[in-house]
Parts: C-alpha cells; structure tokens; sequence
C-alpha cells in the first residue's frame, strides 16, 4: 500500500532541485563537526555540575539532626537490624516527623540518595514514607499522586519478580502500613480523578495520560499476586484443617515478609471489595481467617485488627445479617476499650479512635434494627455517645430515617468507582444533575457514591420502621387483638399484619456459627421475642436471657478499688 502511494508521486519529484538544495552540505568540515560535539558535551557537563550544586545545596538545607538520622537509619537497614529498624520506624520517624516536619515534606528523595549513597530498596522505601507523610499531613499535587503509584509498582516489583526469595526482614507494622497505605491512595486517587470541578486543564490532561495511573485492576493484581506468591490462602487452610505447613508455604511463603504480605493482602482484599460495594466477594476474600482467634496473625498490628473488624461488621450489617454485626462490633470495640491505654502512644491512636467511634455508630443501628444483648461496658459507651439518636430510631418516623441518614453517612467507608471519567466530554455529566447543572455537579461526584449505598440501606430500613414501636408493645402483652394492636400503632389492621410479617421475616437471620467461611452460617431467630398469630389474635412469647451478675461484679468492684485507691493518694 505504501509503495503504491509513493508510485503515484515519484513521478512529481525534481532530483536536481533536492541535489541543488543541499549542495551546500559540503560546506560543513570536519572541524565543526567536532566543534558541535564539544560543545554538547560541554552543555552537558554544565548541567551536571548545575545538577550537583543544587543537590548539594539540597543536603545542605536538611536539619543536623535530620541528616544524622537518614545515615543512622540507612547503616542499621543495611546491617539488617531488624529490632533497630522497628523502633526508628514506629517511634523516632513518627517524633522527628512532628518536630520537624508538621506542615512540609521530608527531604527531597534526590538528596536523601545523594547523602546515603544508595539507590535501591533503601530508597525506594523512604520514598514510600516521604510520600505517605505527603499524604497525611499536605495535600498531593497531581504529579506526587503519580510518582507514588510508580514508587509502589517499582516497590512491588522488586518483590514479586525476583527468582527467589529477597533478603528483605521489615517489621509486621510497616507491611501493614504498606498495604494500607496503597490501598488509601487508591481509594483517595478515585475520588480525585471523578470530581473534576475546579481542576486546570492541565491537571485533566495530566489524567488523560495517566490512565493505568493507580488503576482498579493493577491495584487488585498486586494484592491477589501477594496473595498467590505467599501461598499464604493454603498455609490458613493446613493451619486450620491440619496438613503439612512447610510443603504448603513454599520456598516465598516460608519467607516472613511475603508470608505478612500476603496475609495482610487479604485483609487489603476486604476492604477494597467493600468499597466497591461487593460485601460478599469481600467476605470470601478472608476464608480461613478465624476471627475467633485471639492469637492470629492480625492481632499482631492493632490498626490492622480494627480495620479486618470494621470492614467484616459493615459487610454484614449491609448483607442484613445484624446479629453478626452486632457481634463483630461488640468484639472489636472491647477489645479498643481494655487495650487504649497501651495504645496512647502509638502513631495509629486517633485512627483507632475515630473508626471506633464510626463502629459505635454502626452499632447503634444494628441494635435498633435487631436489639440484642451485648456487653454491660459497651452498652453504657453506647448510651453515652449515641443515646439520643437511638431514642429517635427507636421512635420509628420520619425523624428515624433522618437519625440512620445521619449515623449511616458519618460512619460508612468512602466508596470509590473503579470507572474512569470521560474526559473529552465532561459537560455531559452537568445533564445527570437536574435542573441544578455543574451547580449541584460538585455535591452530586462527592457523595453520589455514598448516597447510593445509604438508599440500598435506608430501603431496608423503611421496611422495619414500624419493628421498634410494635416490640415495645408485644412486650406488655401475652396475647392483644387485632385491631386493638393496629389502633395503638395508629395504622390498618393490614398494614399491621404486613408488619408482624416483616419483623417475623428480619428476626429470622443468618448467624455464623464458626468455621472457615464468613458467609456460611444457620437461620436462627435473632430476638427474644416470639409471636403467632391466630385469627386476630396475636399471642406472644417472651424468653429472657439471665443476667451475668459476675461480670457486673467483677467489673464495679474493679471501680470502687479505683476509687478507694484514688482517694487513699489524695489523702
């Protein structure tokens, strides 16, 4: 085809006037040609001295104290100390980074590779630090969003296509903080690239090249592939049922820090299946898991052990399964009550602490949808925290779907949506909006997500709206009529039968029973209250639980020996 078309013009071309055009090439001697070339490598050298003033300079800028700790740091990684690296990583970074550097960055990666003379791992993990820092305490320009995932896919890299294991021992909480933090930039880099109000057309063109930038599909291939090269789903299987641990591990998986990976990629599985809104490939992702095991290896990071909680219980209030929630909730926020005294001192206490406060939420209503008994401690934290709002759900009305709003949009994750906008017709999206236009369109990209699931969760909630009011007055009564239920309750006869139908229905719950799957389970009824109806009667049967006085015992016992103790000091 191509010689076709040339055919078609050769005929046109005049070679003598191409030959008499460039006669003057003979011009050039062979002096310029070297002159040129001297030149450039002139311009060359220039620029790489220019180069090393401004990295020298940059070395001169990083604090005395700074400066030290990058070479301490980078002598101990490179001996392999493990213990030392662990407390530089978990203490004295986190300590320098709120002396020194509260509102800016750490020191340009460049000059931290010039100072230590080293451009490998060592490098590429304090760019993983110096752009998380980024993240936490500034806000990323477009170009450091780039630049991280790339620092994460050489990271990665590094790990997953070596021919055998690496000689690489990092301590438990980084790796989970690795996982972590990939996951949050993924999910903080979806919601950047789908509001696309106020950004420079730069910044879209930027996007517009940067499509496999922190894409769904590569961020789920890093964790199913730390997963598989771990073979970490077989060693939790051999553990579980029995079997032989090494054969299952394998040469990568007898290795620490793919074994850590790959379990903590589990978790990571979990959470980014339940921000795409997928509860119940997010569940399937930690088979094997037991969650009843106080010595597994999630307990170990407490941040990753509140984390796997928060995740599991909101996939189960979202499955409808409340009595689990309920349960995983009660679990976990325990277990933060009796261990923050030990925790007050680690960076991750107010993550800690603001995603137990979003799980008393959640709680909240998962009790007032399925009331169940749970722990004396949390029960009071409970009604402390969110009293009133439980009143007002409790109260059923316009003013309850309002409350569950409210508590749903504060404690629910941030959902993202793996699609990529599209950028060269970005005003067709205003039409989606109404009447309101591009004026409603910056609201709509920031919480269509959220509002999405919260109707799939209100809708549920709307069924029941009644339940609350309607067990409030079974519990008075062994057996009422009819009618005189449905005046009480201010509604139809019918409306009352399709509501006992209902709560008869939602009080008949899937409840985990143990075993290797999250979603496995039996049918059970979920309350202490059970009722039939005969004609137009309603009979009701209330079975009540004892109350465990030891532990109210043990526990007020435990607060007047606080008192005494505290008034013997003051005395």
């Amino acid at each position: 085809m191509y010689q076709d078309n040339y055919d078609e013009y050769a005929g046109d071309i005049d070679v003598d006037v191409v030959v008499e055009s460039y006669t003057g090439a003979d011009e050039y001697e062979d002096g310029d040609i070297t002159r040129e070339i001297q030149e450039i490598q002139l311009q060359h050298q220039l620029m790489q001295q220019k180069l090393q003033e401004q990295i020298h300079m940059g070395i001169e800028t990083i604090p005395d104290q700074i400066r030290d700790f990058l070479l301490f740091f980078h002598r101990t990684f490179t001996q392999g100390n493990s213990g030392k690296v662990a407390h530089i990583y978990e203490y004295q970074f986190n300590k320098l980074s709120e002396k020194y550097f509260p509102k800016q960055s750490w020191p340009d990666p460049r000059f931290v590779s010039a100072l230590v003379n080293d451009t490998g791992i060592f490098l590429i993990l304090y760019k993983e630090m110096y752009y998380r820092h980024i993240y936490s305490k500034l806000q990323p320009t477009p170009e450091e969003r780039v630049l991280s995932f790339e620092n994460y896919c050489e990271l990665f890299n590094y790990i997953l296509n070596s021919d055998k294991p690496v000689s690489l021992e990092l301590p438990n909480q980084w790796l989970w903080d690795i996982i972590d933090e990939f996951i949050y930039q993924f999910q903080t880099f979806c919601s950047y690239r789908n509001n696309l109000s106020r950004k420079s057309p730069q910044e879209i063109e930027l996007l517009k090249n940067s499509a496999n930038v922190w894409d769904t599909i590569s961020v789920l291939n890093v964790l199913y592939s730390l997963v598989a090269k771990s073979n970490i789903s077989q060693q939790l299987d051999v553990a579980m049922n029995g079997g032989d641990l090494v054969a299952a591990a394998g040469e990568y998986g007898s290795s620490q820090l793919y074994k850590m990976l790959g379990y903590f990629s589990l978790i990571g599985l979990l959470r980014v299946h339940c921000l795409l809104g997928d509860y119940t490939l997010a569940l399937q992702s930690l088979e094997n898991i037991d969650l009843g095991n106080h010595r597994a290896l999630y307990t170990r990071v407490p941040a990753c052990h509140v984390s796997l909680y928060y995740y599991v219980g909101f996939s189960y209030m979202m499955m409808r399964r409340y009595a689990d929630a309920t349960r995983v909730f009660a679990t976990i926020l325990n277990f933060v009550s009796r261990t923050r005294q030990y925790q007050t001192k680690s960076f991750h206490f107010d993550i800690i602490n603001k995603k137990a406060d979003q799980m008393y939420a959640l709680l909240a209503m998962c009790m007032a949808l399925s009331p169940s008994r749970v722990d004396e401690q949390i029960h009071t934290q409970l009604r402390e925290k969110y009293g009133d709002q439980q009143n007002r759900m409790q109260r059923g009305g316009e003013e309850a779907i309002t409350t569950f709003q409210e508590l749903f949009m504060y404690s629910c994750p941030r959902f993202i949506s793996p699609n990529i906008p599209n950028y060269d017709n970005l005003d067709s999206d205003d039409e989606s909006y109404g009447e309101g236009g591009a004026q409603d369109k910056n609201k709509g990209k920031k919480f269509e997500l959220q509002s999405f699931q919260m109707k799939i969760f209100i809708h549920e909630v709307s069924l029941q709206l009644l339940v609350p009011s309607l067990r409030s007055f079974l519990k008075l009564y062994t057996s009422m009529k009819m009618d005189k239920l449905a005046s009480f309750l201010e509604v139809t006869p019918t409306e009352l039968h399709n509501q006992l139908l209902v709560y008869k229905m939602r009080a008949n719950q899937l409840k985990y029973n143990g075993g290797s799957s999250l979603l496995a389970g039996e049918y059970s009824t979920s309350t202490d209250l059970g009722f039939a109806i005969d004609t137009d009667v309603v009979y009701i049967a209330e079975s009540k639980v004892g109350r465990k006085y030891a532990d109210w015992f043990i526990r007020n016992s435990t607060k007047l020996l606080e008192l005494v103790s505290t008034m013997e000091s003051k005395a």
